[in-house]
């Protein structure tokens, strides 16, 4: 098991402000400008830096759950995943 530092500020981990942006997508329906997210996710908190919102971003799109086009990003609903359904 790992465990954290006691000094861990969980408020700048990147699966606690990752689900943040995945709030944002679901309030709207289709894509919307990075830029619109980015100022949301940058007002929730003072120790949040455009840097983090990147790395959360590239964090939500390596495991398939945002997609990216034209300067807009929008959230991939579970319908329209494609399920794996062998290896190879």
């Amino acid at each position: 098991m790992i465990l954290p530092h006691p000094e861990t500020d969980f408020s700048t981990n990147i699966l606690v402000v990752a689900s943040d942006i995945i709030k944002e997508l679901q309030k709207h329906k289709t894509s919307v400008l990075l830029e619109k997210i980015m100022d949301s996710f940058l007002k929730k908190d003072i120790k949040r830096t455009p840097d983090l919102f990147i790395k959360s971003l590239t964090f939500l799109y390596s495991f398939g759950l945002i997609e990216y086009s034209n300067y807009k990003v929008k959230l991939i609903s579970k319908q329209t995943q494609s399920q794996q359904q062998n290896l190879f």
